[in-house]
């Protein structure tokens, strides 16, 4: 398995016994650990930067549980072998104030259908390109945090990760490459809708960005 350094420390910090699985497919599993999601994906799945990846082809799991700091999958060990980088590429840009919020947050947290509501994949396409900006964003942050039972558990964790600067590999090569038509497609491919909330809240950035040079 590879794992983000994040992810790698959350499940040694987490004490041993049984985790609930929250979702369960075939191509991925994610499971509570203390409050904040982890994934098991496999090749064919999203490689959300709050997961384990693997090249498994089909998941068929029934129980969940860590013991010394390894994830367990119905009693099989999950050993991390190699980390591997989430963080969004960073800007070279000269740019101090953040753009303007994609909209009302209090409204916006949770608004959507799935997993991954999409008013949410907008904010973490939003958060990203701040981070990758070297842009804080300290009152949108503290408004999203506020919110963040007001959507799903998986959703949360990524609003997380996207205000830690960790993202998807699709959202990092389109960042990039913002330009490329081909890397804004294959984004926007990503899930139902969620790539596509991606964009539209990275592109709002850049927008203004570019806009302000």
């Amino acid at each position: 398995m590879s794992a983000p350094p994040r992810v790698r420390s959350q499940l040694r910090e987490a004490p041993d016994g049984p985790v609930p699985i929250v979702h369960r497919g075939a191509d991925a599993v994610y499971v509570d650990v203390g409050g904040r999601i982890v994934g098991v994906v496999g090749r064919r799945a999203v490689a959300v930067p709050c997961a384990l990846r693997s090249a498994v082809d089909r998941f068929d799991v029934t129980e969940a549980a860590l013991l010394g700091g390894e994830l367990r999958l119905d009693g099989e060990p999950l050993r991390v072998g190699r980390l591997v980088d989430v963080t969004v590429p960073r800007l070279a840009v000269r740019w101090t104030h953040p753009a303007s919020p994609p909209g009302d947050i209090g409204r916006m947290v949770g608004r959507g259908d799935g997993l991954t509501p999409y008013d949410d994949d907008v904010l973490c396409g939003w958060f990203a390109v701040h981070r990758a900006a070297g842009v804080a964003t300290p009152e949108v942050d503290a408004a999203v945090r506020a919110r963040l039972g007001s959507t799903t558990l998986l959703s949360a964790t990524l609003l997380d990760c996207a205000m830690h600067g960790e993202v998807i590999p699709e959202f990092a090569a389109w960042l990039a490459a913002p330009d490329d038509p081909a890397r804004a497609a294959a984004l926007a491919a990503v899930g139902h809708s969620s790539g596509r909330g991606l964009l539209q809240g990275g592109r709002a950035v850049l927008d203004q960005l570019r806009g302000a040079a």
